[in-house]
């Protein structure tokens, strides 16, 4: 399920925190829910404020502000959107869902056809649409998937192929063999070493991210809304000879937890294990990364010169760029020479709040 984290204990984001107008009213206009308890979109004509999704009729650019946070448009005197309703909390996952995700977690082999969801007085439409929006697919898929990250973890234990598709839910091998084929481009033997990647959509206050898990470590946080994570998905799938599958492991919800404190300014130091898989010198450069004290930058030259290759900045910059770990690994505390924040490929403006809410710890915890 889509996980809410808490906000940082300061309040909003000032004005020059925010994203861009440009990038922001692009997310209004197209309802892009990327920036969903982010940022606030308030309308001067009609006094309301929506989330950048609503769906009702978009306001012209110049009749918009922005806000950071809701208690800010409330304060600003504008009332809340009865159709996005953004005073509810970014995530919650409705009490219907949440009992037929833990149903599904209760016994994966189940396949529930759009009648069982109607006796559970659920819409199948919006069970979709809801699944396809927190999942990025629809909920069949995602019993699919629950069902086959059951089966792989048999046949790593030793099962029968037999068994490992019978007790999970396959009513044939072929169908079995087919599903493993398209996940991990094997078949089931050659699939007993299949490094099962657990993915989860976490939302957090900079947006939702991607968190991907084996059972060892965590391999992936990712922004959504950034444009290259269909392409590190690509590379941890074929780096790890993996299958990405939906779902939340013990490492995951470690992870989520330690995410929650950070964002609370309650974390320095990330404890959960990782799993870099990059290539020597990515991961030469992103332990480094680990290095830099919290509430703390370096400069990329800084950088190339710690891993022993002072000429190698450019290098490092696109190592930095190819950190598949966001916040964990800090490349958001690598800043240009002239002390700005470049180079993030989740956005400037999200390097700017996290540099800004561990300075802000920082200088608190100095000063208590």
């Amino acid at each position: 399920m889509t996980r809410p984290l808490p906000a940082p204990a300061f309040p909003g984001r000032r004005a020059p925190d925010l994203p861009p107008r440009a990038e922001m009213l692009r997310a209004m206009l197209e309802r892009d829910a990327a920036l969903d308890g982010i940022v606030y979109v308030a309308v001067r004509t009609t006094g309301i404020f929506c989330r950048p999704s609503c769906p009702a009729r978009k306001p012209k650019p110049e009749n918009v502000t922005f806000f950071g946070s809701a208690k800010e448009a409330l304060s600003s005197g504008f009332r809340p959107c009865q159709r996005c309703r953004p005073l509810e909390p970014l995530g919650h996952t409705p009490e219907p869902i949440r009992a037929l995700l833990d149903e599904l977690e209760r016994d994966p082999t189940r396949r529930l056809s759009d009648a069982d969801l109607r006796e559970r007085g659920l819409e199948p439409g919006a069970v979709r649409r809801w699944f396809k929006k927190h999942h990025g697919m629809t909920f069949h898929a995602y019993q699919r998937g629950r069902r086959l990250a059951r089966a792989l973890h048999a046949l790593a234990d030793g099962a029968p192929v037999t068994d490992a598709a019978f007790d999970h839910g396959y009513t044939s091998l072929s169908g079995f063999q087919d599903a493993l084929q398209a996940v991990t481009g094997r078949s089931a033997s050659a699939s007993r070493d299949a490094v099962v990647v657990h993915l989860a959509r976490l939302t957090t206050p900079l947006g939702e991210m991607l968190l991907g898990a084996t059972d060892d470590a965590v391999c992936l946080l990712e922004f959504t809304d950034r444009p290259m994570l269909q392409t590190q998905l690509e590379r941890i799938a074929k780096r790890l000879g993996g299958a990405l599958v939906p779902g939340i492991n013990d490492v995951g919800r470690r992870l989520e937890a330690e995410l929650a404190a950070y964002f609370a300014g309650e974390l320095r130091a990330f404890q959960t294990p990782l799993l870099l898989a990059g290539t020597d010198f990515q991961e030469r450069v992103w332990n480094e990364l680990r290095t830099i004290p919290y509430g703390e930058t370096r400069s990329y030259a800084e950088q190339a010169v710690r891993i022993g290759s002072p000429r190698a900045v450019r290098a490092v910059a696109r190592a930095n760029g190819d950190n598949r770990i966001a916040i964990v690994v800090p490349c958001h505390r690598v800043i240009g020479a002239d002390g700005s924040p470049v180079g993030y490929g989740g956005g400037i403006w999200r390097k700017r709040y996290l540099l800004e809410l561990e300075r802000r710890n920082r200088a608190d915890a100095a000063r208590a």
